[in-house]
C-alpha cells in the first residue's frame, strides 16, 4: 500500500502537560510571553478556580461572560476589554467556549493567548474560530488565534461531572474521526486520529468507573490533544458541518450535539471510507467501526438523541438545507437532502445509525 502524495501543515505551539502544571507552570509561561497586562477569561462558574490559578500573574481584568458558540456581542464585549484595560496577553481557563472567546479577542486584536483547557473541547490546539450571530455559525482559520501556550493539566478536570466528561470526550473523538474523511485529510493526520480514538476509548470507560481516575482524565486530555491537532490540519468534515449548523442555528448544547451526531455520520460515510472505517474499528479494538462505537456509547451511556438537547421536529427540514449547503464537496458519500433529512431523523429520535446500503433499502 502505497503512501502517495500529500501536503501537511504543522503549527507552532508550546505544550505543557501534567499533573499539578497549572499552578506551577503560569507565571513561568506568561513571562516567556512578555505578560505585564493579562485580560483573564473564564466563566463565571470557573471564575474562582481562574482567580486561583492565575493568582500570581498581573491580571488588569476579567471577563466572565462566556457563553456557547460566541455571539458576536460577547466576543465584541471581551475585545472592548481587553483594548480598555490595555492587555497583552489572554488567559483562557475553562472548555471550548472560554477558549473561543478569546480566539475571538485574539482575531481582530493579534494578542497571544495562554490556554489552560478544563475540558476535552480541543480548540486550544487549532487556529479555528468560529462566532455565531443571526442564528448563523461562521468559522475560520488564521493562525494568530492558535494560543501560543497549552497547559494541560488532568487535575482541573476531575472536577468535571461524568456525564460532560463523556460528551466532552466524545466531542473529541469525533475530531478524529471526522479528520480521516475531511477535506485536507493526510497519513500523517490518520495516525495521530488513530492514536487519539486508541487512547480516548479506554480514558473514557476509566472515567466512568471511576470519575477520580486521574490516569483516565489525562488519557482524555492527551487525546484531546491529538484529535484537535488532527481537526487542525484536516479540516471540517461532514461531521463538524452538521454539529455547526445546528450548534448555531438552534443554539444546541456543543459537546452533546457532537456526541450523538458522530456514530449517525460514521455509519453515513463507513462504506465508502473503508480505510477510515477499519482504522476506527482498529483503535476502538473492535470487529467492525459503527458497532465498535455502539459498544463504546453503551458503555458511557452516552447522549443518542438530538431531541433531549432541545432540537425541536419542525425544524428538521430548515436543519436539512442548511447542512447541504454546508456539506464539504468531496464527502467520501455523496451528500443529498434525501439522506441527510434520514440521518438527522434518525440522530433527532435517538433511533440507530443507518450503514449507506441499509439506507438506501430504508427510505423512509
Amino acid at each position: 500500500m502505497g503512501i502517495g502524495s500529500f501536503e501537511h501543515q504543522t503549527f507552532a505551539q508550546r505544550v505543557v502537560f501534567g499533573a499539578g502544571t497549572a499552578m506551577t507552570s503560569l507565571v513561568t509561561e506568561a513571562d516567556r510571553l512578555g505578560a505585564r497586562r493579562v485580560l483573564l477569561i473564564a466563566t463565571h462558574a470557573e471564575a474562582e478556580l481562574a482567580d486561583r490559578l492565575a493568582g500570581a500573574l498581573p491580571v488588569s481584568g476579567r471577563f466572565h461572560d462566556v457563553r456557547p458558540h460566541v455571539p458576536a456581542e460577547v466576543a465584541e464585549a471581551a475585545r472592548a476589554l481587553a483594548q480598555e484595560i490595555e492587555a497583552d496577553l489572554l488567559v483562557c481557563i475553562g472548555g471550548g467556549s472560554t477558549t473561543g472567546t478569546a480566539k475571538a479577542v485574539a482575531l481582530t486584536t493579534g494578542l497571544p493567548i495562554l490556554a489552560v483547557p478544563t475540558t476535552y473541547a480541543g480548540s486550544e490546539a487549532t487556529p479555528v474560530w468560529g462566532m455565531t450571530e443571526a442564528r448563523r455559525k461562521t468559522t475560520g482559520t488564521d493562525p494568530v488565534v492558535l494560543p501560543r501556550v497549552i497547559v494541560y493539566d488532568p487535575e482541573l478536570s476531575v472536577s468535571l461531572p461524568t456525564a460532560l466528561a463523556v460528551a466532552s470526550g466524545l466531542n473529541a473523538m469525533a475530531h478524529c474521526v471526522d479528520s480521516l474523511w475531511a477535506p485536507r485529510a493526510n497519513p500523517l493526520l490518520s495516525a495521530m486520529a488513530t492514536e487519539g480514538i486508541r487512547a480516548l476509548a479506554p480514558a473514557l470507560r476509566g472515567i466512568v468507573a471511576d470519575a477520580g481516575d486521574l490516569d483516565a482524565r489525562a488519557g482524555c486530555l492527551y487525546g484531546a490533544y491529538l484529535s484537535a491537532s488532527t481537526f487542525a490540519g484536516a479540516g471540517s468534515g461532514l461531521h463538524h458541518k452538521i454539529c455547526h449548523v445546528l450548534g448555531g442555528a438552534y443554539d444546541l448544547p456543543h459537546a452533546d450535539t457532537h456526541a450523538v451526531v458522530l456514530p449517525h455520520v460514521l455509519a453515513y460515510n463507513a462504506d465508502d471510507a473503508p480505510r477510515a472505517a477499519d482504522r476506527v474499528a482498529e483503535a476502538l479494538g473492535a470487529a467492525e467501526s459503527v458497532a465498535g462505537l455502539i459498544d463504546l456509547y453503551d458503555d458511557l451511556a452516552a447522549p443518542r438523541a438530538l431531541r433531549d438537547l432541545g432540537l425541536r421536529e419542525d425544524q428538521l427540514e430548515e436543519a436539512t438545507g442548511l447542512v447541504v449547503d454546508a456539506a464539504p464537496a468531496d464527502n467520501p458519500r455523496a451528500v443529498t437532502a434525501e439522506s441527510i433529512h434520514r440521518l438527522l431523523r434518525r440522530a433527532w429520535s435517538g433511533a440507530a445509525p443507518l450503514r449507506a446500503a441499509d439506507d438506501e433499502r430504508n427510505p423512509s
